[in-house]
């Protein structure tokens, strides 16, 4: 009568092993009620979760940027007569978001400093030089030597000496930028937009291809 007593009361392995596998799948499987309400599987909502952010391009304005190695962002190299469309050129290129230095001969240079160092360190402490070649340019010894500076501080010019040509045919472009790709002003705003996307490309990788001619 003791042992049947016994047997009566033991609880039921059925119900126990239940329990347990209720608890186990609660604990351990997520729930899938939130993909069920937002129309998508579990598996789905993972391939979200690890989708790999957009890797940001290099800024040019950061403290450890090669860009603060040197003065200036662009050194400007331009006959006098031209004077009004250069003003305009930089400050355009000082009024864009990069707020890029530019060297400008009568605006910058030092009272009482001789012009031939001026030129020199300009173009020494600049990325890249801009060289607006117009029948004015080409009339002027000055403007030449300029571009030989220029052309001396980087041999194999390595993007950083940007050709710009105005009212000049192809066949008087200098003879020592022919292995230069070149842009030609036709209209201005576009033109400028080149010479700054040029600038650019300059900053970031410390000399970029060799210009733009007029067919990009």
């Amino acid at each position: 009568a003791g042992w049947f007593r016994r047997l009566l009361h033991k609880p039921k392995p059925s119900s126990v092993e239940s329990n347990l596998n209720a608890s186990r799948s609660a604990s351990s499987s997520p729930s899938s009620s939130s993909a069920e309400s937002s129309g998508s599987s579990p598996g789905m909502s993972l391939a979200r979760s690890v989708r790999s952010s957009p890797v940001s391009a290099p800024d040019i304005n950061a403290s450890g940027s090669a860009r603060w190695a040197k003065s200036y962002d662009v050194c400007i190299c331009h006959s006098e007569v031209d004077l009004e469309l250069v003003e305009e050129l930089v400050s355009y290129l000082e009024g864009q978001p990069e707020s890029f230095r530019c060297f400008l001969q009568l605006r910058d240079a030092a009272p009482g400093s001789a012009v031939v160092t001026e030129l020199c360190d300009a173009v020494q402490n600049s990325h890249c030089w801009v060289m607006l070649i117009t029948p004015g340019f080409l009339r002027d010894p000055w403007c030449k030597y300029q571009m030989h500076q220029a052309l001396a501080e980087a041999p194999m010019a390595n993007g950083r000496t940007i050709p710009v040509l105005k009212d000049v045919d192809r066949k008087d472009y200098p003879k020592e930028l022919r292995n230069l790709y070149y842009i030609y002003m036709a209209l201005k705003e576009n033109s400028f937009r080149q010479i700054r996307d040029t600038v650019v490309r300059c900053e970031y990788a410390g000399g970029c291809r060799q210009g733009l001619d007029a067919g990009e």
